[in-house]
């Protein structure tokens, strides 16, 4: 695993014990603070990222582009409660060109979406959700799991629960005045459906396109020689 790839996953779970710690600490209100250390943190990973790897302008252009499609993705079916194209989209530029790749589109590609659909103090949990999303995609790349494509829709669907899971937190963040394990359950459970959407569209997605977009981004890659790790 690359070095940039290490301080990824610790900078990651350093934001998670963060997230945790403020929650216990500061009781009430915490979730702006939150929001915005998130945020601080997201970006600290964004500038390291280049800092640590010297990219090229193609380079900075195919990420651009690939963020870019995972948000505009997004926007359409929008109407449709928890089907997430850009979720599709996320894993697939993990898988094909890193973690570190896979979190940038992810946290870009929440913050670009929510342009079009609203910003809040939401946005930077998808933003690390959607990061982590790619980057767990990236890590297990080259494992026997993701090479199956049974493997990549449980993947795929495990992501979807676990992403709506996360956002669940923002919730019972924003409401520690209501804290209680009857509120934590009526919150995880009434998210059930929308999960379960999340997860099959995953799926869906996958299973319908992943083996045509894996192609034409592999060969991108091979061709111009871009994000090699």
């Amino acid at each position: 695993m690359a070095r940039s790839s290490k301080i990824l996953i610790i900078v990651s779970l350093l934001l998670v014990v963060s997230i945790i710690a403020s929650t216990i600490v500061l009781q009430t209100k915490a979730y702006l603070l939150v929001s915005f250390a998130v945020i601080a943190c997201i970006l600290f990973i964004f500038f390291l990222r280049f800092e640590l790897r010297s990219i090229t302008g193609r380079e900075i252009v195919l990420l651009a582009m690939l963020s870019a499609i995972a948000a505009v993705a997004r926007v359409p079916f929008a109407p449709i409660p928890s089907v997430q194209p850009t979720s599709f989209v996320i894993i697939l530029v993990g898988l094909v060109f890193g973690a570190e790749s896979g979190f940038l589109v992810g946290a870009i590609a929440a913050l670009v979406s929510n342009i079009f659909l609203g910003q809040g103090p939401w946005t930077p949990w998808q933003m690390l959700a959607w990061g982590m999303m790619g980057a767990s995609a990236g890590l297990l790349r080259n494992t026997w799991l993701m090479k199956k494509m049974w493997g990549l829709s449980l993947f795929g669907f495990v992501w979807g629960l676990l992403f709506g899971w996360f956002m669940n937190l923002w919730i019972i963040v924003s409401h520690l005045e209501s804290l209680s394990w009857g509120y934590i359950i009526g919150v995880y459970s009434s998210s059930i459906y929308f999960d379960l959407a999340h997860s099959l569209s995953n799926i869906f997605f996958l299973i319908v396109f992943a083996s045509s977009w894996r192609k034409v981004l592999e060969r991108f890659k091979k061709k111009y020689g871009l994000l090699k790790e």
